[in-house]
């Protein structure tokens, strides 16, 4: 066919990748598998409680909580595309996945959702008096909106001549190596998602360098970025730091690491950002610390009351006539 590749012609649809990420790992299944489990139900309990908090307390259905749970949900999205698919080839003497974007989509979501909470702290803290006009509940939708189909149009299917992974999971320098395409077209698909990430890492540091600007004037101002910037923070430094390492390994076959190793590493953005972003938020907020507090002692409270009551029927029924 005139102007097609001939490795395009000869390309199939690819609907399955076989893993070979766990080859070291044979020996050790049932350490690695009780945990991956543990990390698993871990990320679930700590996402979903600062989820249902949101949800259920009123006085946190605020653009900056809203968007902490879309962080938590997505986090809970990336782990379950991830954890159980993990579980089970740990169990089996055969891995593939399918071609489903799970964990590309998650990342992308990631910091796209992290580029819009640095928007909303600038308003916030930058633009006080016009936080309640600019960041109106539609606003929120708009730019939850924007951060989704920001990973869906960076996820293209592309023709694939290849199916054979040396990771433990799917990620975009792995399926770019398969890639039919010309190398040409296959560098601009990799410059365009390397541009789109700097720029919105750029937008971070610019609305934090303004922010910062802002608070050092006064104490009050530094108390605030305390309180909420801080939190934010924390969750883009760790979750750029394991990224930028997993794909720079991803991209760089050169390095002399075992196999064991870089699935360790690789996995981080994986294990440290869901765990540590509703714990860090949740420690860190002061009106999400004090809903969980106060669910958690009314909770108990309700317990005691109950053993009282039962204890006191009890009692009334053997002291009876």
């Amino acid at each position: 066919v005139l102007g097609i590749p001939r490795a395009m012609e000869n390309s199939t649809q690819v609907k399955l990748f076989y893993l070979f990420g766990l080859q070291e790992t044979f020996n050790n299944k049932s350490v690695y598998f009780i945990l991956s489990l543990i990390t698993y139900l871990l990320i679930i309990t700590v996402n979903l409680t600062l989820i249902i908090t949101i949800i259920q307390e009123k006085g946190l259905h605020e653009p900056m909580y809203i968007f902490l749970c879309s962080l938590c949900v997505n986090g809970l999205y990336g782990t379950t595309g991830f954890y159980p698919k993990l579980l089970l080839d740990l169990q089996s003497d055969v891995q593939v996945i399918s071609y489903a974007y799970v964990i590309c989509t998650s990342v992308m979501c990631e910091i796209s959702t992290l580029t819009v909470m640095s928007y909303d702290r600038y308003v916030a803290i930058c633009r006080p008096l016009l936080y309640h006009t600019i960041v109106t509940s539609l606003t929120v939708r708009k730019l939850l909106l924007f951060s989704s189909l920001i990973c869906l149009s960076l996820t293209v299917r592309i023709p694939l001549c290849g199916s054979h992974i040396d990771k433990i999971f799917c990620d975009i320098p792995s399926i770019l190596k398969h890639a039919c395409l010309p190398i040409t077209i296959n560098q601009i698909l990799s410059q365009c998602l390397i541009v789109v990430h700097v720029l919105q890492i750029l937008f971070i540091v610019f609305s934090y360098c303004q922010i910062v600007r802002t608070c050092v004037k006064s104490a009050k101002g530094r108390i605030k970025f305390t309180q909420t910037c801080v939190p934010h923070l924390l969750t883009i430094v760790i979750f750029i730091t394991v990224t930028l390492f997993d794909n720079l390994q991803g991209w760089n076959n050169n390095v002399n690491v075992t196999l064991n190793m870089r699935n360790a590493m690789a996995v981080q953005f994986l294990v440290l950002p869901p765990v540590f972003n509703p714990v860090i938020y949740g420690l860190n907020l002061q009106q999400i610390r004090r809903t969980l507090v106060t669910s958690y002692t009314t909770g108990r409270l309700t317990e005691v009351n109950k053993m009282k009551v039962k204890s006191t029927t009890t009692d009334a029924g053997l002291n009876g006539p």
